[in-house]
C-alpha cells in the first residue's frame, strides 16, 4: 500500500459517510428482508492512515485470523462478504477473489444471503495478499489434520473458519479487533505506545482502502467497482471529502505536466 496518504490524525468522513457507517454497524447484509438498526453518530470518526493500518496488522499478525483483517484492508470487501468466502472463490494464481454472498446477524444468529446489492463481483488482489492467503490455507489444513474426523468444515470450506471448521460468527471479528487495539494501547509489559491506535471497527478497514485509493489517484469508478457500489455516485457521496481533497492538487498536476513539455 502506498505511503502517499499521510494526513495527520486521519481523514474525516462526512455526514453521508457516517450515515452509511451506521447502516452497516449492526448487520452487514439485510438477509430475509431484515432491516439494519438505526443510530446517530455521537462524534466525528477519523479514518486510519496507512501507518496506523500497518501498526494494527503487525499487532494481530500472529493471530489465526490475521488473513481476514489483511484481506479486508487490501480489498475493501465488507465483513459479511469475506466471512461468506469459500476456497473455491479464491484464485491465488489469478490474483483475484469472487464475492458471491454475505453473512450477517439477525436476532443474534449468523445467517447467509446475497451480497448487499445482490451482485457477484470479482476483486483483484496483490501478490503479498495471495501469499498471506496461502499461509492461511496451510494453517487451516494443519487445523484439519489436528482434529481429524471431528473437523466440521465441508468439502468447499470457508476461507475463514474456527479451529474445528465451523463458520465464524460476524461479531467475533469485531470483538477481536477491539481487543487487539486495546491490548496494543495498554500492553501488560512495557511502556504504552507513543502513538496509540484510535478505536476502529472492521468496516473502517473498508474506508481505509477506499480513501487511500482515491487520494492516490485511482478513478472513482474503479474504486466503486471494488467496493461493490451499484453506482459510482454512491462512492462520490460517501467519499466527497476525499474527492475534494484530491481536486485541490489537480491544478498543480496539470501545471507540472505542462512544465515538463519541452
Amino acid at each position: 500500500m502506498g505511503e502517499a496518504f499521510q494526513p495527520s490524525g486521519g481523514v474525516q468522513l462526512g455526514d453521508e459517510r457516517r450515515r452509511q457507517d451506521h447502516r452497516h454497524a449492526g448487520v452487514d447484509v439485510a438477509v430475509g428482508g431484515a432491516k439494519r438498526p438505526k443510530s446517530r453518530p455521537t462524534q466525528e470518526r477519523a479514518v486510519w492512515t496507512p501507518v496506523q493500518l500497518k501498526t494494527f496488522l503487525a499487532a494481530i499478525r500472529r493471530h489465526r485470523l490475521f488473513a481476514f483483517y489483511h484481506l479486508a484492508a487490501y480489498t475493501g470487501a465488507r465483513r459479511g462478504e469475506l466471512l461468506h468466502l469459500r476456497w473455491s472463490d479464491v484464485d491465488l494464481d489469478g490474483l483475484k477473489i469472487t464475492l458471491k454472498g454475505s453473512t450477517g446477524v439477525i436476532n443474534g444468529e449468523r445467517v447467509e444471503g446475497p451480497t448487499k446489492n445482490g451482485w457477484t463481483r470479482v476483486v483483484t488482489i496483490d501478490q503479498e495478499t495471495a501469499n498471506v492467503l496461502r499461509e492461511h490455507r496451510k494453517a487451516q489444513a494443519a487445523d484439519k489434520l489436528l482434529v481429524g474426523d471431528k473437523w466440521r468444515g465441508g468439502s468447499d470450506g470457508y476461507v475463514f473458519a474456527t479451529g474445528w471448521g465451523d463458520p465464524i460468527h460476524p461479531d467475533s471479528v469485531g470483538w477481536l479487533m477491539t481487543k487487539t487495539i486495546r491490548a496494543y494501547n495498554n500492553p501488560k509489559d512495557g511502556p504504552r505506545p507513543a502513538e496509540p491506535l484510535p478505536h476502529a471497527r472492521v468496516h473502517d478497514l473498508r474506508h481505509v482502502h477506499a480513501t487511500t485509493l482515491l487520494l492516490n489517484g485511482v478513478p472513482v469508478h474503479v474504486v466503486a467497482a471494488r467496493l461493490g457500489h451499484a453506482d459510482p455516485a454512491i462512492t462520490l457521496r460517501v467519499y466527497a471529502h476525499v474527492v475534494r481533497s484530491a481536486a485541490v492538487t489537480a491544478a498543480e498536476v496539470f501545471a507540472k505536466a505542462m512544465g515538463e513539455v519541452a
